[in-house]
């Protein structure tokens, strides 16, 4: 028997993600601006500190954000990135890294929302094995894509319908992005995977609560920046 539907946990990182991002990029919160402390955040926001570093975490991820031992949290400057150089190889395989996000954002998001109306109580425990499973690998500097790819597959496998599985296995783990950019800076720090894994947990929380709609905007969400990521290596 499946267990009760857990209440619905508030998704407040993002909210505040959203509001700091929209600060960064409109001038308001400028080059070399020190964002607000911890308890200012918590405080404003009406949110925990652990909210405040998920989203923090997500910021730093995006590169907009850097620390400065001592002194706080400042918004990076992004203009003075070191130019990318990358292999052959991965430039090649930038057009078909792209067209593939393209096709799971299409294919994923719904699978997102029919999970998790449809998920058993042992389909959501494998989706959340599959994230644990990250998350400690993250934790001891491991290879994360096996892992990040049976998240996805677990989500699959929650739809019940055997085209979903199908289309995410027939990828493979060249699904997952960063595995075709083994010389991309950053593809594997622990900040970036971090929060990827952020995006992983509002999708998991969202089909653990059988809410369909905030599934497919997380899925959505966590493909959409992905794709933005690999779109400003084309040249």
């Amino acid at each position: 028997m499946d267990r009760p539907v857990a209440p619905r946990r508030p998704r407040m990182a993002q909210t505040l993600v959203d509001s700091l991002r929209q600060q960064i990029e409109s001038g308001a919160l400028p080059i070399g601006a020190q964002l607000p402390t911890e308890p200012q955040m918590e405080a404003q926001f009406s949110v925990s500190r652990t909210v405040v570093r998920e989203a923090i975490t997500e910021l730093r991820a995006a590169g907009l954000v850097t620390p400065i031992q001592g002194k706080g949290i400042f918004v990076a400057d992004t203009s003075s990135t070191p130019a990318i150089v990358l292999t052959p190889n991965e430039i090649q395989s930038i057009p078909q890294t792209l067209e593939i996000l393209e096709f799971r954002i299409a294919v994923e998001t719904e699978a997102a929302a029919i999970a998790a109306y449809r998920r058993s109580a042992q389909q959501e425990q494998a989706i959340r094995a599959a994230n644990q499973d990250m998350t400690d690998r993250i934790a001891v500097g491991a290879e994360t894509i096996d892992a990040d790819f049976d998240f996805h597959v677990a989500i699959a496998e929650a739809t019940n319908n055997p085209y979903f599985i199908d289309t995410l296995t027939r990828f493979g783990k060249r699904s997952i992005p960063r595995g075709q950019f083994p010389t991309l800076p950053g593809a594997n720090d622990e900040n970036y995977l971090q929060g990827v894994l952020a995006e992983h947990e509002r999708i998991l929380e969202a089909i653990a609560d059988q809410d369909p709609e905030v599934a497919r905007a997380a899925m959505r969400e966590h493909l959409l920046n992905s794709q933005r990521r690999y779109r400003r290596l084309k040249r």
